[in-house]
């Protein structure tokens, strides 16, 4: 094999990493971008994803949708199929775990608990593995559902015509107890380390960190947590292991024997690769789904605060040593303002800060934008958002997010308690927006949006003609930016406002592939 051919496969190979779990092709010979020079822009032809346990509650009723984008240049061919991963050392109601005994009966007989772990197991074995969803056409979502504390994790992965844009949602709604509310988060590929600053080990709090595994092999994993103070002591945070194609959700206030409201979880992977998610539940203020805050960096962008937010809280890390002030924006409709009292924040090298920012928003739309000097110090950050008063108020999360470089995807939108939030803080931009079909009919609609620079907008965005079910918004990216986005989802139960918010990060469909003639050779260092 020469040398060209090699930089190539290393340079495809790159690139592939960079996606997560995808894989690309080169551009076939005879292309024009092969016959130019030029790199061709293709889809990525394999992808995967994982989706955590949805909830521990038997009231939970969980939504699974599952969408791929019509996406111009893909193969004709294809599969797109979540699977229920095996579940692993899931807590019962009364505060066990699956293979464990129940404390009380500890002394039962020992014929009668290894039947009852033969059940278990053939009961796991049934369900691991399982076809949960599979999409049938691109441009076209389809869902599932499933009820109670046995909604599995799933395992996905997509290939062919479904692999480009690829996306999967659970969004759970818990009618009582720890964490009732509206429960939404999108399945996420792979990774080998992941930050979620605004976990809690609190008496009030129960957070969960959920760890998926999707390959043959066992994945280890490290759990740091720092609080207030720095890195917090913990017993048995090292070493985790995630068994093949499992999941495995770990209850941070067993790590640690130190009680704190705002504390930074870091996962690192030892060997293998997971997903990651904190599930944040409060005893009073509902619960959601803590994604990862993109990574470190100077300059972060938290975007889509709810316009009627009745309470934000920032909680951000740095995770060297140097302290940081940071400079906080609000991305408002009319530009971007500094919000009084809250100018700069200073944040202490390896400690968790947090900041209470009262009623941010005053009844407009609204995106966080922190700034460090320079950019010189890394931060990652997330806000929690209440909204209501008094006993019926609930809580969502808004990690940092990446910027929809070209494009993203939100799944089970409905024609009311849809809000798409737009920002653009560093230049004009334009958008256009998707309305998939229906998951039981209706028409695709599109249209273009133009937005300021440093403005956040929530857009009026379309709606399938004859809406039967739910729907898919894709946002693409077609001039300007950056651009940032998230979408909420929003419903009233019993005067209780029910929500959730999920930022869209760029979905990685299309990867740039060198052309074989270039000089690659400084990959193979």
């Amino acid at each position: 094999m020469n040398r060209t051919t090699l930089s190539l496969i290393a340079g495809a190979t790159a690139l592939a990493a960079v996606t997560g779990f995808a894989a690309v092709s080169a551009p076939d010979p005879g292309s024009a971008e092969q016959r130019t020079g030029a790199a061709a822009t293709l889809p990525v032809e394999r992808t995967g994803l994982l989706c955590p346990r949805p909830s521990t509650s038997d009231l939970a009723e969980t939504t699974y949708t599952s969408f791929a984008p019509v996406t111009e240049g893909a193969d004709d061919k294809g599969t797109a199929v979540l699977r229920a991963a095996a579940q692993q050392s899931a807590p019962d109601d009364d505060g066990t775990s699956e293979d464990g005994k129940d404390g009380e009966n500890g002394a039962a007989d020992e014929k009668d608990e290894g039947d009852e772990k033969g059940e278990k197991d053939a009961a796991k074995d049934d369900k691991a593995g399982k076809p949960v969803l599979q999409l049938q056409e691109p441009g076209k979502p389809v869902t599932a559902e499933a009820d109670g504390a046995d909604a599995p994790a799933l395992v996905g992965t997509a290939d062919g015509r479904f692999a480009s844009g690829w996306t999967a949602q659970q969004t759970t709604e818990v009618a009582a107890g720890t964490g009732r509310g509206l429960q939404g988060v999108a399945c996420s590929a792979a990774d080998t380390q992941f930050w979620f600053p605004g976990a809690s080990t609190d008496d009030s709090r129960t957070d969960y960190i959920h760890l998926t595994n999707p390959d043959d092999s066992a994945a280890v994993v490290d759990i740091e947590l720092y609080g207030k103070d720095g890195e917090l002591e913990t017993t048995v945070g090292e070493g985790i292991t995630v068994k093949p194609r499992s999941a495995e959700p770990v209850l941070l206030s067993t790590l640690t024997a130190e009680k704190q409201t705002d504390v930074t979880v870091h996962v690192v992977v030892r060997s293998g690769r997971v997903g990651a998610a904190v599930q944040a539940l409060d005893d009073e203020t509902g619960g959601d789904w803590l994604p990862a805050s993109a990574d470190p960096s100077g300059r972060l962008v938290l975007p889509g605060i709810p316009k009627d937010a009745t309470a934000v809280r920032l909680v951000a890390f740095t995770p060297g040593d140097a302290d940081v002030d940071l400079k906080v924006r609000l991305a408002s409709p009319s530009g971007l303002i500094t919000p009084a009292g809250n100018e700069t924040l200073h944040v202490k090298g390896g400690m968790t800060a947090a900041f209470d920012l009262g009623d941010l928003t005053r009844g407009e739309a609204g995106s966080l934008v922190l700034t460090a000097p320079d950019g010189s110090v890394p931060v990652v950050a997330a806000v929690r958002v209440l909204r209501g008063e008094g006993g019926k108020q609930e809580s969502a999360f808004i990690p940092a997010a990446r910027p929809v470089e070209t494009r993203a995807t939100a799944l089970d939108n409905t024609a009311e308690g849809t809000t798409l939030s737009v920002t653009a803080p560093e230049g004009d931009a334009e958008i256009k927006v998707t309305a998939s079909a229906g998951t039981k009919g209706g028409t695709p609609q599109t249209k273009t949006y133009s937005i300021k620079s440093g403005t956040t907008q929530d857009i009026e965005a379309p709606v399938p003609a004859g809406l039967k079910g739910s729907y898919a918004l894709t946002v693409e990216t077609r001039a300007g930016g950056p651009v940032y986005a998230s979408r909420t989802l929003a419903s009233t139960e019993g005067g209780v406002p029910f929500f959730t918010v999920q930022p869209l990060p760029d979905d990685r469909g299309m990867v740039a592939v060198p052309d074989a003639s270039e000089n690659l050779s400084v990959l193979q260092r």
